[in-house]
């Protein structure tokens, strides 16, 4: 079923009929263009014209312009063609002498444009007098005419088929004398509509050269069985034969029908991995990325339908990792995870390590979020199989050098879990971390390495390899003291490396090729060769990366407690712990001192503190070695045991959802009453999506509805504002309460915000007392606080008097456009720091609960919750977490809340949000304002 939708600028200004018959009875074609179009406005909005019949024969029908002429076939097409009594106009003889004039046209396009007009034309005493000039044309010399011959032949056939009665047989003899491409596959779909078993013998007779077909044909004989397969399900592997054919077709169109075709009609494995192997050859071939993109999704889906077919295509599916856009990579790389075994995951993972190589060398645009989701791949396949665990941490450890601040804390994170949840791994992979660890730039990086140093250095050569590196990298100690001497003209060389006396060479003046001296400013060479030489630690800790230097100290202690455990010789114990202590206490005076970037921040100052008091302590020394070595640990595996549970309920729910319940009713095609008939027959492909559609609940409209004038005002209106996808549709109720006819009323909307008004409300009269309604369209193109306004505007008694009525504004609401999502929590930090807009909003809420307030804002925000177990009981008095949201238009947001209960008293803190834009930080800010306002809810009791 097609619709035509006019728009119609103006319905109050109409036309009436004597002034139409002027019009048409000017000369100029120009004239009679323009009023056509407006008598086939007319007609399509409701008002048949009848009397116009006549005038347009006489005056329109004689005319030999083209674009009049074609105006002409579509009046005919909507025209009333009988009179009142329900039979045939007289005045039809006349247009259908015209139409035969038409058909036998040496114009071949004149022609073709009037079998086209046939295949419309549903009146049986009309065509009867045409379809001996439609059968000659089925033998005209140009394809245009014969193709639409055969459509305007089956048209005809259809409406009725006395008219035309070997329709089949003509069409079948048809397709074996014609030799033009498009004109067979317009027979064959007919024919196929028409007679399923001369179809059919077609088919056989052209299966010896199907692969040498058209495309165009091709298609129709896909489509063909497709539909036949539904009705005639004993055909099925008869049919899977055939599609395996035309698979080898050199189309890529014809390829993709016939692979989603051959998923359908057979579940056997070998048919299965043809189709999902010429799938992976149309991602690699074709250079459109949505095709790309669409065909990867095909496999992931017949992986679901049928999993453990599919696995030997992972290698061949990695070869789209030759393409340069990152979506399409990041959906190769998310297909093959679903594939890899443990009999091909060590080729899978060479394969990511060439990727990964190659981008350590690669300058393309997008190589460090490339690099990440191969870092995440590889994660991925090392979390699930051990047997490649080793190797991977070996591959990254090596390449940490190579890469950015991101994914070098990416590469640790994955260290973390690989030691936590591989025990037999721990000592190998400690080592291998000691020996990147002197290649590692980045603080944040040094901080996860150290953390794991601490925890995981469970034998005593794990421990003493850790502390030689640890001790190398800080340099000579007091720092402040080495710092001095190094200022005041010692050798660098021989203070950094703890002792050696061998002296640096010194630097002599350099020659230039012209033979002249080079220029070199004294005061920058020495303080250059001064940074560059001091130890990576050191050089962080003067820095003023002191949040660096608290994680060191508790390294240093996790490092003696764990010596004491395993009862080290006292003598080095009570070495190593002086040294320890010395460390820390050097770092806490240089921190105060002036050869730092900045001082010491109070916090890291009182954590140092304190490690250094656990050192001192012998009477608590049990419950500080628990703390210490134990808790911190146990802590971590219960997150990555929460995450794992989170993985495990999210792979349930999805399974769940697409699991059949056994009460389910069977439904069976061959038992429904319509289910053999050719013209119910429904594609199979179709059946597997899901077609229910929810019904709209009314009475939720009422809840939608804003007023926009008073009920005092001469037009009362109201509207529904409905929210879809990018758009907000406002249906706008006008009522006159006056005793008069409103003449051109028209509504007039403005926006302010991102917001854009698509289309203008046309203009009507309304009656005493009438009721009209007008639907405009207001295009949303940000997550953004948007306000609607406008006014009504009519004539008044005179022609130069209006009145104008002034509308209430109408709010957009944001959180029609903001969903919860989730991230990693790496991604929350990038986005963090990259993010400029920032909107912090101070919080007193009388709300009785954290966890009740975090609830609130959840609900309130459309955002997620990042942190797990944000809310643990209600003893802890004070709740930081995380939170997360994306808008429809890709917008991020971002949200920070720390808050405490004070005792018997409200919730105080505050909430920052970030994002890229203002206008949405703003918008969730007033949300959050608005939340935190919300008063205590008092019960009413009845007296």
């Amino acid at each position: 079923m097609s619709y035509t939708l006019i728009y119609e600028p103006n319905a109050a200004a109409k036309t009436s009929v004597s002034e139409f018959k002027t019009l048409l009875e000017k000369s100029k074609d120009d004239v009679k263009i323009d009023t056509m179009k407006k008598i086939l406005i007319t007609i399509i909005n409701g008002d048949p014209l009848p009397d116009l019949l006549m005038h347009i024969i006489r005056f329109v029908m004689p005319s030999k312009n083209k674009e009049l002429k074609k105006l002409l076939y579509f009046y005919w097409e909507v025209c009333p063609k009988l009179d009142e009594s329900g039979k045939m106009r007289h005045e039809m003889i006349l247009v259908c002498n015209a139409i035969q004039r038409d058909l036998q046209h040496p114009n071949e396009y004149i022609r073709g444009s009037t079998l086209r007009y046939l295949t419309k034309l549903k009146e049986p005493d009309l065509l009867e007098t045409l379809v001996p000039n439609v059968r000659q044309c089925l033998e005209h010399r140009h394809a245009y005419v014969r193709k639409n011959a055969v459509l305007a032949l089956y048209s005809i056939h259809k409406v009725s088929d006395h008219l035309v009665p070997d329709a089949d047989e003509l069409i079948y003899r048809y397709l074996y004398d014609e030799n033009d491409s498009v004109c067979k596959r317009n027979a064959f779909v007919c024919l196929g509509d028409l007679n399923r078993d001369a179809a059919l013998q077609y088919v056989q007779d052209n299966i010896s050269i199907i692969e040498t077909l058209d495309p165009l044909l091709q298609l129709a004989f896909i489509e063909f069985v497709r539909k036949d397969s539904a009705s005639n399900p004993s055909m099925k592997s008869q049919y899977a034969q055939l599609i395996t054919e035309i698979i080898e077709s050199p189309s890529n169109v014809v390829v993709y029908e016939a692979a989603n075709t051959l998923t359908v009609l057979t579940s056997n494995p070998q048919s299965i991995l043809l189709a999902a192997s010429k799938f992976v050859d149309l991602a690699t071939k074709e250079a459109d990325n949505n095709v790309k993109i669409i065909t990867l999704q095909m496999i992931s889906n017949l992986n679901k339908a049928h999993p453990g077919v599919l696995q030997e295509l992972s290698l061949e599916i990695l070869r789209i990792l030759s393409s340069q856009d990152l979506d399409v990579r990041k959906k190769a790389i998310e297909v093959t995870l679903k594939f890899v075994t443990t009999r091909n995951v060590e080729d899978v993972v060479k394969l990511l390590k060439k990727e990964l190589e190659k981008t350590m060398s690669s300058n393309e645009d997008k190589t460090s979020e490339y690099r990440q989701l191969l870092i995440n791949a590889i994660h991925q396949l090392a979390i699930q199989f051990v047997e490649v665990a080793a190797n991977v941490i070996d591959l990254l450890l090596d390449s940490i050098s190579d890469l950015n601040n991101t994914a070098a804390y990416d590469v640790i994170t994955f260290v973390k879990e690989v030691v936590e949840k591989f025990p037999d791994l721990r000592q190998s992979i400690i080592s291998r971390l000691v020996s990147a660890l002197p290649a590692v730039k980045s603080g944040k990086v040094f901080r996860g390495a150290l953390w794991i140093i601490g925890e995981y250095s469970l034998e005593d050569s794990s421990v003493q390899e850790a502390w030689k590196y640890i001790r190398s990298s800080i340099g000579e100690v007091p720092i402040i003291a080495s710092e001095r001497r190094a200022l005041e003209g010692g050798n660098a060389s021989e203070e950094y490396t703890n002792g050696s006396s061998e002296k640096a060479s010194k630097k002599g003046p350099v020659v230039l090729p012209d033979g002249t001296y080079a220029t070199e400013n004294a005061l920058t060479v020495e303080a250059d060769s001064h940074e560059d030489s001091k130890p990576p630690l050191r050089k962080h800790i003067l820095g003023g990366d002191f949040y660096l230097a608290a994680v060191l100290s508790s390294t240093l202690v996790k490092l003696i407690l764990r010596l004491q455990r395993l009862q080290t010789n006292e003598k080095i114990l009570n070495a190593l712990k002086a040294e320890a202590l010395l460390i820390m206490v050097s770092i806490l005076r240089v921190g105060e001192s002036s050869y730092v970037a900045k001082k010491i921040d109070e916090d890291s100052a009182d954590r140092i503190l304190s490690y250094i008091k656990f050192l001192n302590e012998e009477d608590d020394s049990a419950v500080i070695e628990s703390s210490f070595l134990d808790d911190t640990k146990e802590a971590f595996k219960a997150q990555i045991e929460s995450a794992e549970a989170k993985k495990a309920e999210l792979e349930a729910k999805t399974l769940h959802q697409n699991a059949e319940q056994i009460d389910d009713a069977v439904s069976f095609r061959q038992f429904d009453k319509d289910g053999g008939s050719k013209s119910t027959a429904v594609d199979d492909i179709a059946l597997d999506s899901d077609s229910g559609v929810k019904k709209e609940d009314l009475s939720s409209r009422l809840n939608k509805i804003l007023q926009l004038t008073g009920f005092s005002d001469p037009i009362y209106a109201e509207a529904f504002v409905k929210v879809h996808q990018y758009d907000v549709v406002l249906d706008v109720l006008l009522v006159n309460q006056t005793t008069n006819t409103l003449r051109n009323l028209s509504v007039e909307f403005a926006t302010l915000g991102d917001l854009k008004v698509v289309d203008k409300p046309a203009t009507a009269n309304v009656g005493p007392h009438g009721f009209y309604k007008i639907q405009t369209t207001i295009k949303v193109t940000s997550a953004d606080t948007g306000v609607i306004f406008g006014n009504l505007v009519y004539d008044g008694q005179h022609s130069d008097d209006s009145t104008i009525v002034i509308l209430n504004d109408v709010h957009v609401d944001i959180m029609d456009y903001i969903k919860p999502a989730t991230c990693s929590e790496s991604q929350f930090r990038k986005m963090w720091n990259e993010f400029e807009w920032e909107n912090k909003i101070t919080i007193k809420s009388p709300i009785d609960s954290l966890k009740q307030y975090l609830d609130e804002l959840m609900k309130g925000t459309n955002m997620n919750c990042l942190t797990p177990g944000a809310v643990i009981g209600e003893e802890c008095q004070f709740l930081s977490a995380n939170l997360y949201s994306r808008s429809t238009f890709g917008e991020d947001a971002l949200a920070n809340l720390c808050i405490e209960k004070q005792t018997n008293g409200p919730i105080i803190g505050h909430v920052r949000i970030r994002s890229k834009g203002q206008g949405l930080a703003l918008s969730l800010g007033d949300r959050v304002a608005n939340i935190s306002r919300k008063a205590k809810s008092h019960s009413v009791s009845v007296i």
